[in-house]
């Protein structure tokens, strides 16, 4: 029997996949259906649905539980969910509940059949309130909001198609099944997981095998679907990750997985979400670090790690590993985080690698208080992806202290064929 956390709000996990003669059956049926095309964040939603990464969503929301899910961040039945899984459409297309459509993706590819349930007005501007705490249409999730037809459709979806991703990303594209099937053959009971859309500098790195430390493996699970314009394309992201993990990880305790959402950059709403479907995919822990799913200054650096006290300890079973903000410490002589200073006192050598790994997993875990760095920001090297993208796409040499020969060997070589 399986000691993974259970799936959320449910015994077993409800993928929405269609197979064999059921799936041969149901798209002869679809052909014969209207037609809706999505935009590219409900095609996303809907194989996050498809593979039970939503598990125990069934389709897309209804009238009550969109407004649950904006105000109270619960569905009409209470079960915790923090932000709107929807389905749009224009005012005039003409469907009624009781109909059925076929759902397309932008090129026409019928990708599942909706049952509608109900066809019902939204607000807008309140879902941007409340999920993005902001109504500019700077931002690219509020301005996917506010590009959405005027009502929503809701109901249970049979799902035919996951697109391209299980051929292009194979070995890569893990469903919930089945990286709990993983999981349980490694013999793991707790696993956390280490969401990124970047190749992993020396604080991903840091973060990651502060993990390791907590739980018996690591996750290290990657986005797959639409990021931002100039954001560094998910087969170069995982050859680095493969160099980074084959060389400085001990063996057997990460496994690399990917997934088809499409980023909202909802800050901390979008934190919840990312550790209720690594619940899902059978993860105990979810790293949260600076900034978690943030966009410029729209959020505050630690609001996705004071959500997950707001929310209450009955909304999720797994539990939030909330890391300080991390950098290079000149004075440390190494990896250091706000709230753990490894500077040496008294003539004392400074703390190994795997020391400082225990110490900030100890503060993280609350089994230990934490004792904020001391040293001044001019002997810190703060660390961030954006920076990175912005050295390789000016030519800067990058540092050391900022990333492993390996990674900006593969990453240049990417930087070079694209210029």
């Amino acid at each position: 029997m399986s000691t993974l956390i259970a799936p959320h709000g449910a015994a077993a996990l409800k993928p929405l996949l269609l197979t064999g003669e059921e799936r041969s059956e149901g798209l002869k049926r679809a052909r014969t259906l209207k037609r809706l095309p999505l935009s590219s964040r409900e095609v996303s939603d809907l194989f996050m649905l498809a593979m039970g990464a939503y598990t125990p969503l069934e389709g897309f929301m209804g009238a009550a539980d969109w407004r649950g899910s904006c105000l109270e961040m619960r569905l009409e039945n209470g079960l915790f969910w923090p932000l709107p899984i929807t389905l749009s459409c224009d005012e005039d297309f003409a469907v009624s509940v009781g109909d059925e459509v076929a759902l397309t993706d932008a090129e026409g590819e019928i990708l599942a059949i909706l049952a509608v349930t109900e066809k019902y007005a939204i607000d807008k501007a309140l879902e941007c309130r409340e999920v993005y705490r902001t109504a500019e249409e700077a931002h690219p999730g509020v301005a996917k909001v506010m590009a959405q037809g005027s009502v929503n459709l809701a109901g249970p979806v049979s799902v035919f198609s996951e697109g391209h991703f299980p051929e292009t990303y194979r070995g890569l594209y893990l469903r919930p099944a089945e990286t709990r099937a993983l999981f349980a053959e490694k013999g793991w009971s707790t696993v956390a997981a280490f969401q990124t859309r970047n190749p992993m500098h020396r604080s991903h790195e840091f973060l990651a095998k502060v993990a390791i430390e907590v739980c018996d493996g690591l996750l290290i699970h990657q986005v797959l679907g639409a990021l931002k314009e100039g954001d560094i394309p998910a087969e170069v992201r995982v050859r680095a990750i493969d160099w980074l993990v084959a060389n400085h990880f001990a063996d057997g305790k990460v496994v690399q997985a990917g997934y088809p959402i499409e980023m909202r950059y909802a800050g901390p709403r979008e934190a919840l979400l990312h550790a209720l479907f690594r619940q899902n995919f059978g993860c105990s822990h979810l790293v949260v670090g600076r900034d978690h799913a943030g966009l410029g200054s729209y959020y505050g650096p630690y609001d996705a790690h004071r959500i997950f006290d707001e929310i209450g300890e009955d909304s999720l079973a797994i539990r939030p590993l909330k890391i300080d903000d991390t950098f290079h410490c000149f004075d440390c002589q190494g990896m250091a985080t706000g709230n753990v200073c490894f500077a040496a006192d008294g003539g004392t050598d400074a703390p190994s690698e795997e020391e400082r790994y225990r110490m900030v997993a100890a503060v993280a875990t609350g089994a230990a208080a934490g004792r904020p760095c001391a040293q001044g920001d001019d002997g810190k090297l703060r660390i961030s992806g954006t920076r990175l993208r912005a050295m390789f796409a000016g030519g800067e040499a990058v540092p050391p202290e900022y990333s492993r020969d390996g990674v900006v060997a593969i990453l240049q070589a990417h930087y070079d064929g694209a210029a």
